[in-house]
């Protein structure tokens, strides 16, 4: 139960919320109390980031009522008529798709709406020293001039979080704010939520690493298809007890792999340098039904090896698929078998304004037309059989990309690509912003495709995913490979030595190294 002696700052009543007639979020009771940390766990679609949404008065209920107390304590029904009305109630969001303005740079940003003036003109030096301080809140340390369309995505998230935190408010609300985070930074954010839980603020957070769940919430509630399948408090819940609320099921643990010892190397990565690591020549090389995770910190070189092998973009040495060099860029490569899903999704990965069907069948599409011509009952048997496979929801061909949960989302670019079978799949934190049953779906999809002779290729943050799902991890760090080390004498700490420098040199990896 609830420490009923922590106030309550936002109550919910019966929260519900339509869409077009199809109930996204139905019945919705919380109390949500200072001075603690509320988690909502649920699979993707189960309807956090709506119910998110309705707390932040990004979107209105259909149903149901928030009360805000005063500075009194005492309640009172409101109505939230967008994120202004919010603001000024003492609720700050911090979104899951990151919405900055990337024409501004991370002070301007940060100030967004609340800029300070001095003599009516913007006062560039208190913007910038406020800046500062809330940046190194949360341990970021970069220039509040900088740019934020040049930041990397981990390091948008953080200024996302630094700006709700400047903002004071009484009710902070994340939605997967460790999705782009390493595990440095995310235990640096707990600590921040723990801070901010013993001054009294109420922190709500959507997550699906459990792991943090556990860490850090006094209170979980458990949605799952709209609707609360679980409250509780801390001492009454595990991990399993959590799992089960929220998928209806117990989630079986997945096995281990065995790769062919004598299977051809698929891809080749020789002496390969990017445009932002000109002097740190990467190498090694991936069997055929071999998956191999990169490890490594925010900035150690993953993302850039990635696009690289992928023609993404420009880079020195050869990458070689079966034997050949590939040249060109990324469509030349995709023609040849190589597929990459990319670590920002919504910006780089999806056409957010266009139907889940165009979306799934772009790169089939792409191999079978002919004359220009699409084969139109092909396309929708593939649509349909891919929203089965990924089991996407809702299952609607042509809803919006955009409307879906940001784990639908990335199933759907998954799919795209295992629905034509590459020879090479590289994936970048793959199962961000997924939920624990989605992830066990796309890691049996990604085991599938291995198994039919691809060369899979991943760069994850979370070394649980990397522990769980590769074959064998190689640790970048400062753009260079540290080591190499086979799934069966991996550990976490073994893989944060390498990561971290402990050892780091050099290394040429692959099954002939």
């Amino acid at each position: 139960m609830p420490d009923e002696t922590r106030p309550v700052l936002l109550r919910v009543r019966g929260v519900g919320r339509r869409y077009a007639g199809v109930t996204a979020l139905a019945g919705i009771d919380a109390d949500i109390r200072g001075g603690e940390v509320l988690a909502i766990v649920g699979e993707n679609g189960a309807g956090k980031s709506t119910l998110l949404k309705i707390l932040s008065g990004v979107v209105q209920p259909s149903d149901g009522s928030l009360e805000i107390a005063d500075a009194r304590g005492a309640l009172a029904a409101v109505e939230l008529d967008g994120v202004r009305d919010a603001t000024r109630a003492g609720i700050a969001l911090v979104h899951q798709e990151l919405n900055l303005a990337e024409n501004l740079d991370v002070a301007g940003s940060i100030h967004l709406g609340r800029e300070p003036s001095r003599f009516g003109l913007l006062d560039r030096r208190r913007m910038h020293g406020d800046a500062r301080r809330w940046l190194a809140r949360v341990g970021l340390d970069i220039d509040p001039g900088t740019l934020c369309g040049t930041l990397p995505i981990a390091q948008r998230q953080l200024v996302e979080i630094a700006k709700a935190l400047s903002t004071e408010s009484r009710v902070l609300i994340l939605d997967e704010p460790t999705s782009s985070l390493t595990t440095r930074e995310t235990d640096r954010l707990l600590e921040i939520m723990d801070e901010l839980r013993r001054a009294g603020v109420a922190v709500v957070f959507v997550s699906h690493h459990l792991d943090e769940v556990m860490k850090i919430a006094d209170r979980v509630i458990v949605l799952r298809d709209g609707r609360k399948t679980g409250e509780l408090a801390r001492g009454e819940y595990d991990r399993a007890t959590v799992e089960r609320l929220m998928v209806g099921r117990d989630i079986a643990a997945s096995e281990r792999r065995g790769v062919a010892a004598d299977a051809a190397v698929r891809l080749e990565v020789a002496a390969v340098t990017s445009a932002h690591r000109r002097k740190r020549a990467v190498s090694f090389s991936v069997r055929a039904g071999e998956i191999v995770g990169l490890a490594g910190l925010v900035g150690a070189g993953r993302t850039e090896v990635l696009e690289a092998i992928a023609g993404v973009t420009p880079h020195g040495g050869e990458v070689r698929l079966d034997g050949q060099q590939l040249a060109g860029g990324a469509s030349a490569r995709v023609r040849h078998g190589v597929a990459i899903v990319p670590e920002d999704r919504a910006r780089n990965g999806l056409f957010l304004e266009n139907p889940v069907a165009m979306n799934l069948s772009l790169a089939w599409i792409d191999r079978t037309s002919r004359a220009r011509l699409v084969d139109r009952r092909g396309e929708g048997g593939l649509v349909s059989r891919m929203i089965a496979r990924m089991q996407l929801r809702p299952p609607q061909p042509a809803r919006r990309v955009q409307t879906l949960s940001g784990g639908n989302q990335q199933k759907a670019v998954i799919g795209r690509w295992l629905a034509v079978d590459p020879k090479v799949l590289l994936l970048d934190e793959p199962t961000r912003g997924v939920d624990v049953g989605a992830r066990a779906e796309i890691h049996a999809e990604v085991r599938r495709l291995a198994a039919a002779g691809s060369a899979v290729v991943f760069a994850s943050s979370e070394l649980e995913e990397v522990l769980l799902l590769a074959d064998r991890i190689i640790v970048m760090h400062e753009g260079a490979i540290a080591g190499e080390l086979a799934a069966h004498e991996a550990t976490e700490v073994a893989i944060m030595h390498l990561a971290t420098g402990g050892g780091a040199r050099a290394h040429q990896t692959g099954p002939h190294a």
